[in-house]
């Protein structure tokens, strides 16, 4: 993203386009463009469905997600008038997709920043599920990560039925009608570590980072009655200290430092060229 390039649509409602925030050919769960709002006084993430999802069922995913709340959660504030080409958005914040920072840090990322990213994601499906919300779509791709803390985005994708969802973070027991619960989450959580760790979502057990191993082993059992729920999972990557007065949060584990440097100076980079861009007048769809 250091250059920012102009897709062929250059808006999305009344969002003029800046670049992808995904590399061109990446396959991901909903495709995510930066753009500015008329005006240029917002930037925002634009998200629109893949090709082949379910467009009635992105929407109402969509609409389901602004019920979401908490630090990690990549927020819907906008969304497509009814009866009109489905998107939303959600404010802009510098950022990496997971297999972008994997990509630029050389490799796995190291076992701190697998332990904080799992306590955010953690405690992000913790707060949906206390309010009968299932994720249903997370993969490495639907994680971006900011210098504050990752963000969690393009809930629902399962149930659009989206071809963009990495395999390896499907639940085995997901029905082909995209069904999903609580313990699927839970499994994509383990896998979208695994992936963090190793650089797949599917690894042998022994490439797992010892101090987490255990952990992600039980996330990903195929048994889903044998996982551990998300809240459970917060408070063993992000347990309380003796004197703490609240419950388990990952905010102390993000602390800088949480991300390596060259993927910090990736986002400094892609903020920097945001900043610069100059957009042409529009041209709407």
């Amino acid at each position: 993203m250091d250059r920012p390039h102009a897709p062929r649509t250059r808006t999305i409602g009344p969002y003029q386009l800046i670049t992808r925030l995904d590399p061109p050919g990446t396959p991901v769960p909903c495709h995510r463009f930066v753009a500015r709002a008329p005006g240029g006084d917002r930037t925002v993430v634009a998200v629109t469905p893949v090709q082949g999802a379910d467009p009635a069922r992105f929407a109402a995913e969509a609409d389901a997600a602004r019920r979401l709340m908490g630090p990690w959660v990549a927020p819907v504030v906008d969304l497509a008038p009814p009866g009109t080409a489905p998107w939303y958005a959600h404010p802009y914040l510098p950022a990496l997709p997971l297999p972008t920072a994997l990509a630029v840090h050389g490799g796995p990322l190291p076992e701190r920043t697998v332990r904080a990213l799992g306590a955010a994601l953690a405690e992000t499906l913790a707060g949906a599920h206390a309010q009968g919300v299932v994720h249903a779509g997370l993969s490495p791709a639907a994680v971006l990560l900011a210098p504050d803390g990752p963000r969690l985005g393009c809930f629902g994708a399962a149930r659009t039925g989206t071809p963009g969802l990495d395999p390896g973070a499907l639940p085995p027991e997901r029905g082909a009608d995209g069904a999903a619960a609580e313990p699927g989450d839970v499994y994509a959580l383990g896998a979208v570590l695994a992936y963090a760790a190793t650089g797949h979502t599917v690894p042998e057990r022994s490439e797992l980072p010892e101090g987490l191993r255990p952990l992600l082993a039980s996330c990903l059992t195929r048994d889903p009655a044998a996982r551990p729920t998300a809240a459970a999972l917060l408070g063993a990557l992000a347990p309380p200290s003796p004197h703490a007065t609240v419950v388990s949060t990952a905010a102390p584990l993000l602390a800088p430092g949480w991300l390596p440097g060259r993927v910090v100076a990736a986002v400094a980079r892609q903020s920097a060229a945001v900043l610069a861009a100059e957009l042409p007048d529009p041209v709407r769809n």
